[in-house]
């Protein structure tokens, strides 16, 4: 190998790429908890199948565009790598091989369409999905990614390297991104039937929380892989992405508590989501003082801003708007207050609290906002054009009835007929031909499988 390859970089790039792998899965069980029982499926199907499509066009061409010798004054990588040609296994990417950096990468572009999917819960044609994953990797985030992300001596993406905005581990690539699509499709699907008239509520909060639990997990991955070395930048990316987690869980609890009168699980699990939202771009440019008040703020916000929707009647199914866009901007914008040379470096940036002046917000503004254009009118056609083409929305029937019965044909939960609590004294109530006691027998008729959308499961 050559003499700048890291063993022990490599290692822990390679574990962070399985931790922000296990990502999607968390964000398939955060979401699967959230919807009715007779969409969960569903639901777990429109992250899982990210895995498969975005995986596969990584290799043919996705890597390249983004990743590849900058093409267009920072827009987007040339073909050079397609199918990874002229890549060699010794080649490397600051200290680790650059098939370890692709890889990182690879999951990243996985998990990103996958969190827009929360949005059009309960109503999405699941092939029309698998179309607009494709489509906007290709047209949204292979772009977005290479602005972002791609550094050169100043010839690379025009946010990141060009402009000097920072975004250590995607808060515009990945969040904003996301989020700002989300709601593109939301106006153009249009509302769940029953939205606002209806009980919507989450059907297994405590898959909510093993969700919420692995995206915690797998946060570490995300931040503190993107150090690409297991050195002190990984280290102080590690401790803010905690610290500003646990803020966001104390602020989003605070108003509920204060606001409704109860601080409740779905609030600390959406709470955690918020506060890793938020620090993602900003986890290697504050020290932790600073990641504390970006979670804090971040939970307070975002608590509020998921009943945004109720206001403005656009139905974000699972508040990817509210928490993804809305903390994405939070934590991309706040680095223009709270980024200090004490992490970025003497000749780092810094932010209005620690003497850096309005510069660099300005530069965080720019990139955040750009980001934010560009994903929604993009997503915003693609959703339009795939509506038009093939339906993007199942029938009203097909929805009342749920989607995981009528495109999957299966269903989350087996509701037949159940026996418990036999006994001697049932048994014998049985052979004198009366039923035995405690037996109770739920048809697929009265479950929510088949139930009004909407009914409290």
């Amino acid at each position: 190998m050559p003499p700048d390859f890291s063993a022990g970089d490599t290692a822990w790039v390679l574990a962070a790429s399985a931790l922000v792998l296990l990502m999607t899965p968390g964000v398939a069980l955060f979401y699967g908890g959230m919807v009715r029982a007779k969409s969960v499926l569903n639901m777990l199907m429109m992250s899982f199948i990210c895995l498969a499509i975005v995986s596969v066009l990584w290799v043919l061409f996705g890597y390249s565009l983004a990743f590849g010798t900058d093409s267009a004054s920072g827009l987007i990588g040339n073909l050079e790598h397609v199918g990874f040609l002229g890549i060699k296994t010794d080649d490397l990417s600051g200290s680790v091989p650059t098939y370890v950096f692709a890889a990182f990468q690879l999951m990243f572009a996985i998990l990103t369409p996958a969190l827009i999917s929360g949005a059009i819960a309960d109503r999405a044609k699941f092939g029309a999905w698998v179309v607009f994953v494709a489509l906007w990797s290709v047209l949204v985030y292979f772009p977005v990614a290479h602005w972002v992300f791609f550094f050169d001596d100043g010839k690379g993406g025009w946010i990141g390297d060009r402009l000097g905005a920072l975004d250590f581990a995607g808060g515009t690539a990945v969040h904003i991104n996301a989020g700002v699509a989300a709601l593109a499709l939301v106006l153009v699907l249009g509302p769940r039937l029953g939205f606002k008239r209806d009980p919507m509520r989450p059907h297994n909060l405590p898959l909510v929380m093993l969700g919420a639990g692995l995206l915690w997990f797998g946060w570490f991955g995300f931040n503190a892989g993107s150090a690409l070395a297991a050195n002190g930048l990984a280290s102080v990316a590690f401790l803010n992405t905690q610290v500003a987690t646990a803020a966001a869980v104390l602020g989003w609890l605070m108003v509920e508590k204060l606001r409704d009168g109860h601080a409740t699980t779905l609030g600390a699990a959406s709470g955690a989501v918020a506060g890793l939202v938020a620090i993602t771009p900003a986890c290697a440019s504050v020290d932790p003082l600073g990641a504390i008040a970006i979670g804090l703020i971040a939970g307070v916000v975002c608590a509020f801003a998921v009943g945004l929707k109720y206001k403005l009647g656009y139905d974000d199914s699972l508040d990817v708007v509210g928490v993804h866009a809305v903390g994405g901007f939070v934590g991309s914008l706040l680095i223009g207050l709270f980024a200090t040379q004490s992490v970025t470096g003497p000749e780092g940036a810094a932010g209005l609290f620690y003497g850096g002046g309005l510069t660099q917000l300005g530069k965080q503004a720019i990139g955040a906002f750009a980001v934010a254009a560009y994903s929604f009118v993009i997503s915003f056609i693609l959703a339009k054009a795939i509506d038009l083409t093939m339906g993007f929305r199942v029938s009203s029937e097909d929805e009342v009835t749920g989607v995981d019965l009528t495109t999957h044909a299966e269903t989350a939960y087996e509701f037949g007929p159940l026996i418990h609590g036999a006994t001697t004294r049932s048994l014998a109530g049985t052979a004198a031909g009366a039923p035995p006691a405690g037996r109770t027998s739920v048809s697929d008729k009265t479950s929510d499988q088949a139930s009004p959308a909407g009914r409290k499961v």
